[in-house]
């Protein structure tokens, strides 16, 4: 028995959840996968998995051998670039997870450190926040980058947090779509502010109920109309922050996007996006990484992005109020 690759095993099913789609994921089949927990629980001399006609979940043993078995494949990740990289040439790869509204930032942050350091791979994958901070605990992701503000208290001090930018939201719809008083200009333009209350009256597309994004845009109509915000009811409803971004192309329907995807769609000159205020929303999303372990080459390559001034400066410039950029 491969113990490395036991391991490796062991920690795709705690991802997956799922036997399947754990061995698809290993390139491996099922029967293969069993057979390596088996040999793992015959080394150990413990059950490790609660088998049933699906997966059930992990044995005490399996949940303390599962931490090992992250912790092991976390060493060996080091290992590994320590020993490709010579110098100042960082190698290796860098998993980023990033919260769908901040995903522009991300993939500009990933372009700049690739070519600061071509060694070094992002693989940048849209994630839940809950999914982020996870995946940051049981070092199954290298980075993060989502709200600040959400961090759930029982994993707050195993996340160390690197503020990048503040995000405002603005009101996004066909320049007919607004009312005469609120007439926008010929081409995508910063228009005057418009107040929660009287986005709440157009036809709108949300993001759905499960997303961090739903909740801050609820939370803001429930302050702008009191008892009356709870009644707001979206037209469409999307996970997608690229089918939210494109909604108002289609059809009479407004959308509430962050400062980062109002600049995706800033080519569109039928558009028009306003500042939404009454009240002023704004939230900080910020990289994340674990704080208790040592920290990869490529890990520590990034950090030394999120802090550069000038990064700092592009990541506010393309998010946020937008000022510049529309």
């Amino acid at each position: 028995m491969n113990l490395l690759v036991s391991m490796r095993y062991l920690v795709a099913l705690g991802e997956h959840k799922h036997f399947a789609r754990a061995a698809e994921a290993c390139f491996i089949t099922q029967p293969a996968l069993s057979n390596a927990l088996r040999a793992l629980e015959s080394e150990f001399g413990a059950p490790i998995v609660m088998r049933g006609r699906t997966f059930v979940g992990f044995t005490a043993e399996g949940e303390r051998l599962l931490d090992s078995a992250r912790r092991m494949l976390f060493e060996e990740q080091l290992l590994k670039q320590d020993l490709n990289s010579m110098g100042e040439q960082v190698q290796g790869p860098l998993s980023i997870g990033v919260v769908p509204t901040a995903e522009p930032i991300a993939a500009r942050f990933a372009a700049r450190l690739h070519q600061i350091h071509p060694g070094i791979s992002p693989v940048v994958r849209s994630m839940s926040s809950h999914d982020i901070e996870a995946g940051l605990v049981q070092l199954t992701l290298d980075l993060g980058l989502g709200f600040m503000e959400r961090v759930q208290p029982a994993w707050a001090r195993q996340i160390k947090t690197f503020p990048q930018y503040t995000e405002h939201y603005f009101l996004v719809c066909k320049s007919e779509a607004l009312p005469p008083k609120h007439a926008p200009a010929t081409e995508m333009a910063m228009g005057k502010p418009m107040t929660w209350a009287e986005a709440a009256a157009l036809p709108l597309c949300l993001m759905t109920s499960e997303m961090h994004n739903r909740h801050i845009v609820d939370a803001a109509f429930r302050e702008a109309l009191g008892q009356d915000g709870t009644q707001v009811r979206p037209v469409l409803q999307t996970n997608s922050m690229l089918s939210l971004a494109l909604s108002a192309l289609g059809g009479e329907v407004a959308c509430i996007l962050p400062g980062a995807l109002v600049g995706v769609v800033r080519p569109y000159k039928e558009l028009t996006a306003r500042p939404l205020v009454s009240p002023q929303v704004s939230t900080t999303l910020g990289f994340m990484v674990q704080a208790a372990e040592r920290l990869s080459r490529t890990q520590e390559s990034a950090l030394v992005l999120a802090q550069d001034p000038k990064w700092l400066s592009l990541a506010r410039a393309h998010s946020g109020l937008l000022q510049t950029q529309i």
